[in-house]
């Protein structure tokens, strides 16, 4: 039985982003928008190692996320939890699937994916989640 409920489920087939806070080396809070997908227990969302939020989670595993609806500005879903892996196996395969969900394209250009050996998914075990709508 998965934590996140089944009404909000949808949320993670659709294109909405989602927008990911972490904590930065002094305390501040940091946010930036990621897409993200759900396997029923984990959600991944595609990275590149030595950005900030990687510092940030690699510091302090700590992550709170939220998407909302895109066709209900009221609908969302707020998840708190822990980074609990880096994968780089199936890192590109992972970008390429969300590339397809919200883009469009058979595959996410590895010219922006440079470098291809950095990329990860990051790994977020749900641990609380709040729902509007």
């Amino acid at each position: 039985m998965t934590l996140i409920p089944e009404t909000h489920l949808d949320l993670f087939d659709l294109p909405a982003i989602w927008h990911v806070a972490t904590i930065g080396p002094s305390g501040e809070p940091q946010v930036s928008p990621v897409w993200a997908d759900f396997d029923g227990t984990h959600i991944r969302f595609p990275h590149l190692e030595g950005r900030q939020k990687w510092r940030n989670l690699c510091a302090d595993g700590r992550v709170a996320m939220s998407a909302t609806d895109p066709s209900d500005n009221e609908r969302y879903l707020e998840v708190r939890g822990r980074v609990v892996a880096f994968e780089h196996d199936g890192a590109l395969e992972v970008l390429d699937a969300q590339a397809r969900k919200y883009r469009g394209e058979e595959s996410f250009p590895r010219d922006d994916a440079e470098p291809l050996d950095k990329r990860i998914s990051v790994v977020v075990q749900p641990l609380h989640c709040t729902t509007m709508g």
